[in-house]
Order: C-alpha cells, then sequence, then structure tokens
C-alpha cells in the first residue's frame, strides 16, 4: 500500500493552517462571501433551534394537550348530609388558585355535612366557566331533589364562587342560601404585591411562548423560581445553590404539581389569575344584595386571620373592607369570623380551627337564612 510521503518531521504549523482554510466552508467564494457565511450560520442556528422546539412541542406540549382536551368540571361528593332532614341543601366546595380538585379541602371540613349534603367541584383543566359550573350545580341538585344551595370558595376559589352564585340567584329556580368566602381577594388590588408579581409573570410566559399553556418544563422552571428562596443562598453579591435542598424543591415540585393529576394546568392557572385581574367580586355582591322577586338574599360569610399578617397572599383587611361597603351594614347579611390561628385559605393545614369557628359562629348564621328559605313556598 502506498503510504504519504510525508513524515513527523515534515510537520508545519503554516501549512496546517493554510490547509485548514483551503478546506473551510466558503473558501472559494469570491462574491458576497461574508454575507453568505453570515447566512449560512443564522440557518445553522435556526436548524438546531427548530430541532429542539420539536422536540419541545412533540415530547412536552402535545401529550399534555391531548390530555387536557379530554378533561371537564366535575362535581364530586364529600360528605353526606349528618342529618337525614338536610337532604334539601347541599353544600358546594371551591377551591383557590393553583388548585383542580376541592375534595381533599372538603374533607378536611366535615363539619360542613351539618349543612346539608357536601359536593365539591372538580375544575376543568382547560379553563374555566362559571356559568358551566353554575349549570352543573343546578343540574345535580334538580336531580337530586335539592333545593337549597351554599357556596364556599377558598382564596381565588371564593372570586370564582362569587359569580357561579350570581348565575344561581338570578338565573335558576334553586335558593341560594349563602356564600361562604375564605381569605378571598376580591380585586386585584387585594392580592399582596409579591404574589401578584409571580401571576403576572406567568401570564407574561404564557401569552409570549407557543405552547406555554401545556408546558410542563415551563410549569417546573415557574415553581421552582417561586421556591428559591428554599434552596438559593447568598455569599456577598453572588448566588449559590444548595444542592440537597435543590433535589428536595425540585423532587416536591415534580410530585404536586408536574405528575399529579390534582395540578392544575398553566391555563387553569391563567384562568384563575385572570378572573381575580377581572374580577366582578363586588358586581356580584351588588347583585346578589339586590331585591329578587321570589328571593331571599343570601348570607355572605367572611373567614380571615385575626391578624391580618398572617395570610401573607391577600390583604384580608381590604376585602374585609369592601365587603363591609357592599354587604354590611345596619340591614346587611355579612358575618365575619376571625380565627386566631389560621393563615392564607388553609383549612387542610389548620382543620381544628376551621371546624370549630364554622360550628361555633357560621352554622348558626346560615341556618337562620336556610330555615326562613324552608318556610318560603316554593
Amino acid at each position: 500500500m502506498d503510504r504519504h510521503p510525508s513524515t513527523v518531521a515534515d510537520f508545519d504549523d503554516v501549512r496546517r493552517r493554510e490547509r485548514l482554510r483551503e478546506t473551510r466552508v466558503g473558501h472559494g467564494w469570491r462574491r458576497w462571501r461574508r454575507t453568505r457565511l453570515a447566512v449560512l450560520r443564522v440557518v445553522g442556528v435556526l436548524a438546531v433551534a427548530l430541532m429542539v422546539f420539536g422536540q419541545y412541542w412533540v415530547h412536552d406540549v402535545a401529550p399534555e394537550r391531548e390530555r387536557l382536551a379530554r378533561t371537564a368540571p366535575e362535581l364530586l361528593p364529600a360528605h353526606l348530609p349528618a342529618d337525614s332532614r338536610d337532604w334539601d341543601t347541599a353544600v358546594v366546595d371551591m377551591v383557590g388558585l393553583g388548585g383542580v380538585n376541592a375534595v381533599p379541602t372538603a374533607s378536611a371540613l366535615p363539619v360542613l355535612s351539618r349543612i346539608g349534603v357536601v359536593w365539591a367541584v372538580r375544575y376543568d383543566n382547560a379553563g374555566i366557566d362559571t356559568k358551566v359550573i353554575a349549570d352543573m350545580i343546578v343540574r345535580a341538585a334538580t336531580y337530586g331533589g335539592v333545593r337549597n344551595i351554599v357556596l364556599v370558595g377558598h382564596s381565588m376559589g371564593g372570586v370564582i364562587a362569587l359569580e357561579v352564585a350570581q348565575h344561581i340567584h338570578l338565573h335558576s329556580d334553586r335558593r341560594l342560601v349563602a356564600v361562604v368566602l375564605d381569605c378571598t381577594p376580591l380585586d386585584l388590588d387585594a392580592v399582596r404585591p409579591e404574589s401578584r408579581s409571580r401571576g403576572t409573570d406567568l401570564v407574561r410566559w404564557l401569552r409570549w411562548l407557543p405552547g406555554a399553556r401545556e408546558s410542563r418544563l415551563l410549569r417546573f422552571t415557574v415553581e421552582m423560581s417561586a421556591r428559591r428562596e428554599r434552596f438559593q443562598l447568598w455569599h456577598g453579591l453572588l448566588p449559590d445553590i444548595d444542592l440537597d435542598a435543590f433535589r428536595e424543591v425540585a423532587s416536591e415540585v415534580l410530585r404536586d404539581k408536574i405528575f399529579s393529576r390534582d395540578a392544575a394546568s398553566n391555563g387553569l392557572i391563567e384562568a384563575q389569575f385572570m378572573a381575580i385581574v377581572a374580577s366582578g367580586g363586588t358586581g356580584d355582591l351588588d347583585a346578589l344584595g339586590e331585591p329578587h322577586p321570589k328571593k331571599r338574599n343570601p348570607a355572605i360569610v367572611f373567614i380571615r386571620p385575626r391578624d391580618a399578617s398572617r395570610d401573607s397572599v391577600v390583604d384580608v383587611e381590604y376585602s374585609h373592607r369592601v365587603l363591609i361597603e357592599h354587604s354590611g351594614g345596619v340591614d346587611g347579611s355579612l358575618l365575619v369570623v376571625r380565627p386566631s390561628r389560621i393563615e392564607h385559605a388553609n383549612p387542610i393545614q389548620r382543620p381544628h380551627e376551621y371546624n370549630t369557628v364554622i360550628e361555633s359562629q357560621v352554622l348558626p348564621f346560615i341556618a337562620r337564612y336556610q330555615d326562613a328559605n324552608r318556610d318560603d313556598p316554593p
């Protein structure tokens, strides 16, 4: 076999560089060489970006989009009535921002069964339509022979509950007995700035990035960013990462927010946040307070921490003032209860406190409205 006559001793770096120049892409181009090379580089970068985007779409967005297309709101059982005479009343529980299924929350409040049968709303992960939810509740109530309805909303769930309440009160034959609001922000000004900015950031991403409403990768990034104080350390001006804490937080996010069936999708969170942004909470309160030719006005109950600073998400003092203005007064229908140890809409974490205050203060208040509705002719 013929071998090249050169040897190691013949190595010349000048010749090597010359040979590299001769074999470089575009070496023989004489016209528009720099422009053509720039275009070629841009095309290469775009090709790589398209391949990455294709993998993102195929493995992240498309499967989640297919799953979300099959979701729909549901009404799930939580408790039977404690007294068989209360089958004529249904209590419907709704969770707040980031939640989908109200069953765990309703299960933590067995005292609600002292009012009637307890149902829990499971939101449609593709978004929220309060008219659809109201119609679903009315259909179930009609089918089950339930005449009276009490709505319970935790945090943002109270915003949804008020809008659902208006649909039921004004456009159905069921009687709305009461709406119970747990640390509910009645408009965006009631949301504390740090929580408001996180919601605004997520909405901005959802509107800018294709497929963001379904992307689990984006959700993971946003959730980790919201928890960064748990694993981010600072040494002077430079940040550092506590790897053990990072792994713990990542595991928690993956378990509770990414792979859990009860984790809200990005699209649902956007719909929930926008419900607060565009909240007609005060308008709903006014509508519920207007005289109705055939129905009594419902009671409004507001549950909030005694110390407002314990709620790090909602300025409950602000919501309290709004409620007094729109539902309070001498002839008002408002009851405000202030347990000392609760925080932001956390009955699962503080079941004893919630059940105690509901039994001692909320139930007697609602019972007056419930009895009055029972005395009215059908």
